[in-house]
């Protein structure tokens, strides 16, 4: 479907017309309402400060309802690529203005993303276990240990064990005392999920799990120690095995 073109802010129409894929049935369609015109946006048929089409020509080029398109602009809204102003319409916001983080998951499938995905792991994660092995409190520890006993217990071959394996890390994230990179971390490791789902139906759950089990269990035991040197040590080789296990060289 072609879409119609954007205004810009002179209010001339751009050479070109957006080109809208198909729309798929295998996710809510406002998602790939969302998806499809952050796409448009990325590849620059809109630039910073276009107007979308309105709710009534979206609905007409997808062939959807304008309950759909009104979703599918909240969602856009809500990562913080376009801004809607009353009586006007939603317009593309500059990226260096947008404040929300966007991972998008069909992106994710591509290897260059993932490994640029545990690339930034990588840069938060390991130094977040240094600083935790130097500030994490007795109550932060044993949250950490909570988790790790989680991670080993009866539960560990089930979802019950990837979900301990995120607490973990977030744990790690909280006793590093800096929130921000709390948030970050915590946003990527709902990212990782899928990875970790992944390497436990490619690689052999029982083999996965122990050695994760193992992995985890040499950075507790630095955070124990205090040591923040093998802290940084024990993630870095940690996330470096994780990528591995998905073919990802760091």
């Amino acid at each position: 479907m072609t879409a119609k073109t954007g205004t810009s802010k002179s209010g001339a129409a751009k050479p070109g017309k957006p080109r809208f894929g198909q729309l798929g049935r295998d996710q809510p369609l406002h998602k790939k309402v969302a998806t499809l015109i952050s796409k448009e946006i990325v590849n620059g048929q809109f630039l910073p400060g276009d107007k979308l089409p309105s709710e009534h020509e979206l609905a007409q080029i997808f062939e959807v309802s304008r309950n759909v398109v009104r979703e599918a602009i909240a969602c856009l809204r809500s990562d913080g690529v376009v801004i809607s102003r009353q009586g006007l319409g939603a317009f593309v916001v500059q990226p260096e203005l947008r404040q929300a983080i966007r991972i998008d998951a069909e992106e994710l499938q591509q290897s260059g993303n993932l490994r640029s995905l545990f690339e930034l792991r990588s840069a938060l994660e390991i130094e977040a276990a240094g600083l935790a092995a130097k500030r994490r409190t007795k109550p932060q520890l044993a949250r950490i240990e909570q988790a790790l006993s989680k991670m080993t217990g009866a539960e560990k071959m089930l979802d019950a064990g990837i979900d301990a394996d995120l607490d973990f890390h977030r744990a790690v994230a909280e006793a590093a005392g800096n929130e921000y990179l709390v948030t970050f971390l915590t946003y990527l490791g709902h990212q990782m999920r899928e990875t970790i789902l992944t390497v436990r139906e490619t690689h052999g759950l029982e083999t996965v799990v122990e050695l994760t089990i193992a992995e985890h269990q040499r950075i507790f035991e630095a955070l124990t120690a205090g040591d923040p040197d093998a802290a940084r040590n024990a993630m870095r080789d940690h996330i470096g095995a994780a990528a591995q296990r998905l073919n990802i060289e760091l």
